[in-house]
C-alpha cells in the first residue's frame, strides 16, 4: 500500500497519515479518477452489443 501510494499520488504514506492537506489532495485526485473510471465504463456498456 506504501509502495503503492508513493508511486501514484507522490505521497509517502507517513506524510499522508500526517498532513491534512495531502490527504485532501489525495482523496479528491481519487474521486477524480474514480469518476472518470465510471464514466469510462458505462460508455463501453452502451457500445457492446446485445
Amino acid at each position: 500500500m506504501q509502495k503503492g501510494m508513493a508511486q501514484s499520488r507522490h505521497v509517502n504514506y507517513e506524510e499522508y497519515g500526517r498532513k491534512l492537506d495531502k490527504r485532501i489532495d489525495v482523496e479528491r485526485q481519487r474521486d477524480e479518477e474514480y469518476k472518470e473510471a465510471k464514466q469510462l465504463t458505462s460508455n463501453m456498456d452502451g457500445q457492446l452489443p446485445k
